[in-house]
């Protein structure tokens, strides 16, 4: 495995991404892992990766410098070089030219991370501060016109360093060198699949769980359903799956979800109406954080109400998944910024009685959608496109009411069965639509309306760390815009969102 130590990219899941394209399992740590811990790990490899901070500030970032003295391949990016740099006795200064975007990389010599890379490549720069003396040992591997020391190496200690980052696909031949040094470095081998996760899981749960019983919030999306089959592979009839309508859903997906979920999954599955509650603590909320943490609470106190009514039930199994763990609170307590929490993280009490499962935690969704294919899950289980936890609630901006709830479930019912027609459901990694808590003049039958606006949301996603906007046929875009505005009461505008992940979210809350 290659251990990821996070200083604070917000390209650090992108990094664990292009690590397992290669079937190389790896997990992101914050700084503060003690020595200990990662020799337990038995890494074949670390790369460190970039972040905000500068080396010099103070409370920068920083992990134990004896890293570099385990005889294990280190890879340093951008700041994690700098701090490879600092931490072994060279120098890092503020740069008199900041370098943002595209450079050509001149290369010095084609071996170690720049085997069959070429003499010139482009490479994508994000960084204000630069190294102006090496280390014992080091040298430089390669320059731009404003960065001297672009990457360098220890080849007896085998340290790698990159000011630019590899990992993105503005750096044509980072992918070249990240293979290099899995490979050719840290001599890893292709061993990770979902056979083998799937194998490894089901006895770790085992032993986890025992003889106790575990419930499961069952939501009908790929990871709750992923979860629930290989926890029933693991322990059986001791799994309760629990379905909680928050009155947040799509139209007439509690019905649906309940015909395809005990049509396909031959698990205990129970079936909880809570709208009432989750819509009255709504009430007048507007915040989306707020939003958030009340449906996660409610989510829970559901939850554990059931749980009293089922004997030696002692675990909570969630279908989190990493890029939930990261957004929400860093990998692990490390340094990334919080984007935004999510209702399986994020909201959980301090008090709650039950103790966590979460098999998932390590995967990204396309390796969970790979994983439900190796346990023969349900294809259209499988390719459901992502629906948030929270519901409906976060795609209405602004208060939750039973009329706006309304709005949205028809301009949705509308959208997705013209994205289904037109044969792009599966091409697509979510389509949605949004209530704006603004309205706009129209003029409908030769009369003037002030009626809702909604926006749809179409986008193009690996793991949804990175989103491109679907670029729709103007006619499949016009039909769903005609339709919306003539099929449903009180919307007379539709816009489409072109923005991108990053800078934007795919969700708008």
């Amino acid at each position: 495995m290659i251990l990821i130590i996070d200083f604070g990219s917000q390209y650090n899941q992108l990094i664990a991404r292009r690590v397992r394209e290669y079937h190389i399992f790896c997990q992101i740590d914050p700084p503060h892992v003690d020595m200990d811990y990662i020799r337990n790990l038995k890494p074949k490899g670390i790369i460190l990766s970039g972040g905000p901070s500068s080396i010099y500030e103070k409370n920068s970032p920083k992990c134990d410098k004896g890293i570099f003295d385990l005889g294990i391949p280190v890879l340093g990016i951008c700041y994690g070089m700098q701090f490879m740099v600092d931490a072994l006795g060279g120098k890092v200064s503020k740069s008199s030219k900041r370098e943002y975007g595209y450079a050509e990389l001149s290369i010095r010599t084609q071996e170690g991370l720049f085997e069959k890379v070429g003499a010139k490549t482009n490479s994508w720069m994000s960084h204000g501060d630069s190294i102006t003396k090496l280390p014992h040992g080091f040298k430089i591997t390669a320059s731009t016109e404003n960065t001297r020391i672009a990457a360098t190496v220890h080849p007896k200690k085998n340290l790698y360093g990159l000011q630019f980052h590899p990992e993105v696909h503005h750096t044509p031949k980072g992918k070249t060198m990240l293979r290099n040094f899995l490979f050719n470095v840290c001599g890893c081998k292709r061993s990770w699949t979902m056979k083998t996760f799937a194998k490894d899981s089901i006895t770790q749960i085992k032993e986890t769980v025992g003889d106790k019983k575990v419930i499961l919030g069952l939501s009908g999306g790929v990871d709750s359903s992923v979860a629930a089959l290989l926890i029933h592979k693991a322990i059986g009839k001791n799994l309760t799956c629990i379905f909680v309508d928050n009155g947040l859903l799509r139209k007439d997906e509690a019905e649906k979800l309940k015909k395809t979920l005990r049509q396909h999954l031959e698990i205990n599955i129970r079936f909880v109406n809570a709208k009432n509650k989750f819509l009255k603590a709504l009430s007048n909320v507007t915040d989306p954080e707020q939003k958030r943490k009340i449906i996660g609470k409610i989510f829970m106190d559901v939850f554990e109400a059931e749980a009293k009514k089922i004997k030696d039930a002692e675990f909570l199994a969630q279908g989190t998944l990493y890029p939930d763990i990261i957004e929400s609170q860093s990998a692990f307590g490390g340094p990334t910024s919080v984007i935004k929490s999510h209702h399986n993280v994020g909201g959980l009490p301090k008090n709650m009685k039950l103790k966590l499962v979460e098999p998932l935690k390590y995967l990204f969704k396309d390796e969970v959608r790979l994983l439900g294919k190796a346990l023969d899950l349900d294809e259209d289980l499988v390719w459901r496109q992502p629906f948030p936890g929270p519901g409906l609630a976060i795609r209405i901006i602004g208060e939750i009411t039973n009329r706006r709830l309304s709005i949205l479930r028809e301009v949705d019912d509308v959208l997705l069965e013209e994205i289904k027609n037109g044969g792009y459901y599966k091409k697509l990694w979510q389509s949605f639509a949004v209530l704006l808590p603004i309205k706009s003049v129209g003029v409908m039958g030769d009369k003037r309306t002030y009626e809702n606006i909604v926006a749809i949301r179409a986008v193009t996603s690996k793991d949804a760390m990175t989103a491109d906007w679907a670029k729709l046929p103007h006619r499949l875009l016009g039909k769903i815009s005609n339709r919306i505005i003539n099929e449903v009461s009180g919307v007379n505008r539709v816009v489409y969102d072109i923005s991108s992940k990053p800078p934007s979210t795919i969700e708008w809350e």
